[in-house]
């Protein structure tokens, strides 16, 4: 899926490097540290979830998804610096949206937690509602392993 010059697409192996310098760079050193740990469980589990951005060749963007007791969790989203409001976020959202639907999750929910906390406004931006916000991230099994 293209939006303008940006490619959205499957995360590969060969991303990782590049992802996990974006949230090197993007997150804090705490939220990194429990992301990390999470995005390894989620890659092993399921990496049709961990969606990139790529511009020319770079990644710009990742949001990492999951599936939990057939519900779809949007669990972290980063955009670098310089590629921010840009719609990179908005299209890694809708992109997981989709994926989500054709696995035929009961709901999708949102992943809240007091790193992410800041990012509420780019997913009701998306179509997200209160009630669509999940305040209890230790719960997801990528979570707590």
């Amino acid at each position: 899926m293209l939006v303008s010059s940006y490619l959205v697409r499957t995360f590969k192996l060969s991303d990782y490097v590049s992802v996990t310098e974006l949230f090197r760079n993007v997150l804090s050193e705490e939220c990194y540290e429990e992301t990390m740990s999470a995005f390894a469980r989620q890659l092993s589990w399921d990496s049709e979830l961990v969606l990139v951005a790529e511009d020319e060749g770079a990644i710009v963007g990742v949001i990492v998804g999951t599936i939990d007791n057939q519900d779809g969790y949007y669990y972290r989203i980063a955009v670098g610096q310089d590629h921010q409001r840009r719609g990179i976020g908005q299209n890694l959202i809708e992109s997981l949206r989709q994926r989500f639907v054709g696995r035929k999750v009961r709901r999708i929910m949102v992943t809240i937690d007091s790193h992410n906390e800041v990012v509420i406004p780019v997913y009701e931006k998306a179509g997200y509602q209160a009630e669509d916000f999940s305040r209890f991230p230790q719960r997801l099994s990528i979570v707590n392993g």
